[in-house]
């Protein structure tokens, strides 16, 4: 027997899911517990091996891998949480990073931001100017030294910044992706000093063309590297000492995973590694459904995550955005905001409900856990609506309290608005779906898709209680909860499902027509350490994919577009057909007639993704089809809608359900990790895998 399992660390929950080779899957789902997220992961594989009725150890020492995606070093960067580093780079560039290419004005800001611009501010910086120091060296654009590395200086400079109590460094100096001899010498310097000091390069996180997005990715890499390495050292150690045999992997940010002794060399391509999980889970679940247009949402106790499959492949980006700085991480693109079942409602200044972007977390968490939370949440008015049991929630296993949740909305909704708790709650609920559905808008529609030609799905533990209603806001027609043996734990399915990816870039700007030899060579450099980097993970792989891509754009412009290039031989025709298709994809982005070819198109940045595919992956197993009719369980009010209050409403359990039973909507159906509201006018119908289908009710049906 081999298991793989996959980990999904929440700011609230962790959850995982095992897999076995004979087709079996379970899942778990156990409290975060911050600082030390470690225990809550040991929590929850405890609760794996008790449903296979086995040790832990005799669990883990047959485990094939566990893949692990962690929000830590997305949180540690958000909310500035990081120690203090060293920054090196090039004589006359220290203030590249405080002068933020003036793009730290607006970059992550909303439009509603962006319209006050005596507002806006550079008061954000990544470190101290104290802590930015520089170096004498020159390699110019072509590569070519034109002046030597002061290595007396580096010498000064690395002992000004210990003696300053600094332990990591990041090193990025100017066109040192062109030739990084003098970055590697630096590294050597600074282990000669102090081989416990944490180095960075620019030239291996980052190695692409503009200097203040490669010294800011290069430094926040720095920020999380020492703390990633830190803890998944510990975890690591903690799971060798209770069997585990096979790879501990970490899920980047473009939807692949990496080994853990990797990770933290490259510790800015984990940031929104657990964000990716659902949006890879999806895109499995769709192949096996035949879906290949979904817009996958999140809906855990801090975060809701949106992510576009189109045509059957993720949507990727190439940067993202973390406090007004840009990082060069290739990502699958999430949107998300803080609107989980953790985000607390409050009344602003002039008297409109809100919700979030704060999470009560996993503590205190919401009121209702009776853990000193008195702040109300989502969570909070999903139990006084009569949406969630009053038994509790994971089976039974985590008490609530309504009476702690009453007061909560009481006091610091109901009152300040004057309406009753029963409206206050439905109040939330209703906001909260509204703002859902404005993200979703800015996903799908802005982005130039019909949501009418996608389906939705929709997980995590609060998802399934919210996501007919912001389905219906978006005019899709069909909504997929993945329930079956995962549940809410479908983002570590995802992660239980992701193969090992690894990707290689380089910046080497030049006007097509390019020497197709150029080109080749530097897709074959890129491509030989994608290979090695493979190597070094530790398994055998069934496959092994590449793909190669540019990213172009119009000369006098900055908006560039990644576009793939064929494999086979390269020549001028691969580079031609690449060219069109960065024409084509660039008036679809920006309309048509945008383009300017007159101005010539050039190859800015070559790029190399590796997938290593592995023996086996999740498959959710067939569910026993119904011969009757669906069985309830019971009834309860519920309050669903604004304005008709308390409605007696057929409860569900779900492990009664079987493969085509049909569910008339107003309903609930209660699983053990989350609950599923089917609204009036929708019908709820299990599929042979056990997943629910949300559909709108057929006249006469």
């Amino acid at each position: 027997m081999a298991y793989v399992i996959g980990v999904d660390v929440g700011g609230t929950f962790t959850d995982a899911v095992l897999d076995d080779d004979s087709g079996s899957v379970i899942a778990a789902k156990a409290p975060s517990t911050p600082p030390d997220y470690s225990r809550g992961v040991l929590d929850v594989l405890e609760l794996l091996a008790e449903q296979l009725g086995r040790p832990v150890e005799a669990m883990l020492a047959e485990t094939h891998h566990v893949a692990h995606g962690t929000t830590s070093s997305l949180n540690a960067l958000v909310t500035r949480q990081v120690p203090d580093v060293g920054f090196l780079t090039t004589k006359g560039h220290r203030d590249s990073i405080f002068i933020m290419n003036v793009e730290g004005r607006y970059l992550g800001r909303s439009p509603h931001e962006l319209q006050h611009v005596l507002a806006q501010d550079k008061q954000h910086a990544l470190l101290p100017k104290r802590h930015a120091l520089e170096i004498t060296e020159r390699v110019d654009r072509d590569g070519d030294v034109i002046v030597a590395l002061d290595e007396d200086e580096v010498r000064r400079q690395v002992e000004t910044l210990r003696a300053e109590g600094i332990r990591a460094i990041a090193v990025s100096l100017l066109w040192a992706f062109r030739n990084p001899v003098h970055e590697q010498r630096i590294r050597e310097l600074v282990r000669e000093i102090d081989p416990e000091v944490y180095v960075a390069l620019s030239s291996e996180v980052s190695p692409r063309i503009r200097e203040f997005a490669r010294n800011s990715t290069t430094i926040m890499s720095t920020q999380v590297g020492p703390g990633l390495r830190d803890y998944l050292t510990n975890l690591e150690t903690s799971l060798r000492e209770r069997g585990l045999s096979g790879p501990l992997l970490v899920m980047q940010s473009n939807g692949g995973a990496v080994a853990a002794a990797e990770a933290p060399s490259q510790a800015i391509s984990t940031v929104g590694s657990v964000l990716t999980g659902g949006v890879v889970g999806s895109t499995q679940l769709g192949r096996r459904l035949g879906h290949r247009n979904i817009i996958s949402t999140d809906v855990g106790g801090t975060t809701f995550l949106v992510g576009l499959i189109v045509d059957g492949e993720p949507e990727r980006d190439t940067t993202t955005v973390i406090n007004h700085h840009p990082i060069n991480v290739p990502t699958l693109r999430v949107h998300a905001i803080g609107s989980g079942g953790g985000a607390i409602a409050w009344v602003d200044a002039g008297g409109n409900l809100r919700i979030g972007p704060h999470s009560a977390g996993a503590v205190p968490g919401p009121a209702c856990y009776d853990q000193t939370g008195v702040e109300p949440t989502n969570t909070d008015a999903n139990l006084v609506l009569g949406i969630l049991p009053t038994t509790g929630l994971l089976g039974g296993r985590k008490a609530l309290s309504p009476e702690r949740a009453r007061d909560a909305i009481r006091t610091r909704i109901a009152e300040p608005l004057n309406l009753s708790v029963e409206d206050a709650a439905a109040a939330i609920h209703a906001a909260q779906n509204a703002q859902t559905g404005d993200l979703l808008r800015k996903t799908v529609v802005e982005a130039g898709y019909d949501p009418r030609n996608f389906v939705l799905y929709a997980f995590g533990g609060s998802g399934p209680a919210f996501c007919a209603n912001y389905a219906r806001q978006l005019g899709v027609e069909e909504v997929v909860v993945p329930l079956g043996p995962v549940a809410s734990a479908f983002s570590a399915y995802g992660l239980a499902a992701s193969d090992i990816a690894l990707a290689q870039e380089l910046s080497d700007p030049a006007q097509l027509p390019v020497d197709p030899a150029r080109a080749e060579k530097n897709f074959a450099q890129l491509e030989d350490q994608v290979r090695q980097g493979l190597d070094r993970q530790g398994l055998k792989f069934e496959n092994v994919e590449i793909v190669r891509e540019i990213d172009m754009r119009y000369a006098m412009q900055l908006a560039e577009v990644t576009v793939a290039v064929a494999d086979g031989p390269l020549g001028q025709a691969a580079l031609d057909g690449a060219a069109q298709r960065f024409e084509t994809k660039y008036a679809e982005l920006y309309g048509q007639g945008s383009g300017f070819r007159e101005a010539g198109i050039q190859a800015i940045t070559y790029r190399v993704r590796g997938r290593g595919i592995l023996p086996f992956s999740p498959e959710l197993p067939p569910l026993a089809t119904a011969d009757g009719p669906a069985p309830s369980s019971g009834s309860r009010p519920v309050y669903l809608e604004v304005g008709q209050g308390f409605v007696d409403t057929p409860i569900y359990d779900y492990a009664a359900l079987r493969a085509g039973h049909v569910i008339p909507g107003p309903a609930v159906i209660e699983v053990p990790t989350t609950t599923v509201v089917v609204p009036g006018g929708r019908t709820g119908t299990v599929d042979e895998l056990g997943n629910l289908h949300i559909t709108t009710t057929r006249t006469g049906a």
